[in-house]
C-alpha cells in the first residue's frame, strides 16, 4: 500500500498579487499607486498540492524553500492544507521563488514576473526511487519551470510508472514558448493530461484548438481541458463531457484556479467516481479559487464538496 494517494514535486514560491486599475509599470521613476497587493502562497504544484489534501487526498511534495521568511510562510501553509512536506529542504543557499502578479482591474488577464531561486531547485538526484514508491500518483506541473528535471523528467515519468503509479501532467506555460521538452516522446505515458485552450494547442503544435485536441487524444487516454468561465471538458475513448459552473463570485482572480481543477478532479478520480463527477468538482474547486485573491484562499475543503464522497 502506497503511503500517498498522490506526489508531486514542489515549485516552491510565493506570489504577489497587485492590483489596480493601471498596473502597467512606467520606466522614467514613475511612481503609480494601485489599489491593492495580497502575499499568498504560490507555485502550480504548490497550490495543487494544498487543493489536493484540503480534499482528503494524503498529499506529500518533494522540494525545496530558501531559509528565510516566505520559505516558512510556503511551509506553513502546506501544513495547514494538511500536506505531508518531510521531503521539502530548508536550503540556506537560495532564496524562494517569487511571482509577481500584475492584475488590471476588472480583468481575467495578468501579467507575471517570476524569480526562480527554490521553484527550479529539484534536481533529478532527490528523485529517489523511494520517493516515488512512496505514492499511487504522480502529478506533473510546472514542466518548463522545473529546469534541472527538464532533461530527465521522461525518464521520471517512467520509473513512476515502472512502479505501478498513474501519472497526470499539466504543463503550465514555457517561457522560452519552443513547446518541446520531450512531449511528444512521454505523452503516450501521461494518464491524464491536463492542459488549458492555449497549451492545449502550444503543445500541439496546431494552428486551431479542434487539430490540437485530434493530434492529443490520439496520444493521451484521458484528455481534460480547461475552458475559463466557461469550464471545462473531459474526453476519453468512451465519451466527452462539458461542464460549464456558475459564474465565480467577483472580486477575485483566475491565479491558481487551473491548479484547484486538476486537484478536484484528480481527487475524484483516485477515489473511483465516474469522469462527469470528477468534472463537476474539479470545476466547483476552480470556480471558488477563482472567486478569491490569490490561488489558496479560495480553495475547498472536503466538506465543502458534496459530491466527493467519504
Amino acid at each position: 500500500m502506497a503511503k500517498y494517494d498522490i506526489i508531486t514535486f514542489a515549485d516552491t514560491c510565493i506570489d504577489i498579487l497587485v492590483s489596480g486599475q493601471d498596473v502597467t509599470p512606467q520606466f522614467g521613476q514613475v511612481e503609480k499607486l494601485v489599489d491593492n497587493y495580497s502575499l499568498e502562497l504560490g507555485g502550480s504544484c504548490c497550490l495543487f498540492a494544498a487543493q489536493a489534501a484540503k480534499l482528503g487526498m494524503k498529499v506529500a511534495v518533494l522540494g525545496r524553500v530558501g531559509a528565510d521568511a516566505f520559505g516558512q510562510l510556503v511551509i506553513d501553509k502546506l501544513e495547514a492544507a494538511g500536506v505531508d512536506t518531510r521531503y521539502l529542504t530548508v536550503d540556506a543557499s537560495i532564496k524562494t521563488g517569487m511571482t509577481v502578479h500584475l492584475t488590471p482591474t476588472g480583468s481575467n488577464d495578468r501579467a507575471m514576473l517570476t524569480y526562480l531561486g527554490s521553484l527550479a531547485a529539484v534536481s533529478p538526484a532527490d528523485v529517489t526511487d523511494e520517493f516515488l514508491q512512496s505514492g499511487r500518483h504522480l502529478h506533473y506541473a510546472s514542466l518548463f519551470l522545473h529546469t534541472q528535471l527538464i532533461p530527465v523528467w521522461g525518464d521520471i515519468i517512467k520509473r513512476a510508472k515502472g512502479f505501478g503509479l498513474t501519472t497526470s501532467l499539466d504543463t503550465n506555460y514555457d517561457p522560452s514558448e519552443q513547446w518541446d521538452a520531450g512531449l511528444s516522446r512521454t505523452l503516450s505515458d501521461i494518464d491524464i493530461l491536463m492542459p488549458n485552450e492555449q497549451e492545449a494547442r502550444l503543445i500541439a503544435h496546431q494552428p486551431t484548438l479542434d487539430e490540437a485536441l485530434i493530434h492529443l487524444r490520439e496520444r493521451v487516454n484521458l484528455l481534460t481541458l480547461k475552458l475559463g468561465a466557461e469550464g471545462a471538458q473531459v474526453y476519453s475513448p468512451q465519451a466527452t463531457y462539458a461542464h460549464q459552473p456558475p459564474p465565480a463570485e467577483r472580486g477575485g482572480d483566475t491565479t491558481g484556479a487551473g491548479d484547484a481543477f486538476d486537484a478536484g478532479f484528480l481527487a475524484g478520480w483516485l477515489s473511483g467516481l465516474p469522469l462527469e463527477t470528477c468534472l463537476q468538482i474539479g470545476c466547483e474547486c476552480g470556480r471558488s479559487v477563482a472567486g478569491s485573491v490569490g490561488g489558496y484562499a479560495g480553495q475547498l475543503w472536503r466538506r465543502d464538496v458534496s459530491n466527493l464522497t467519504p
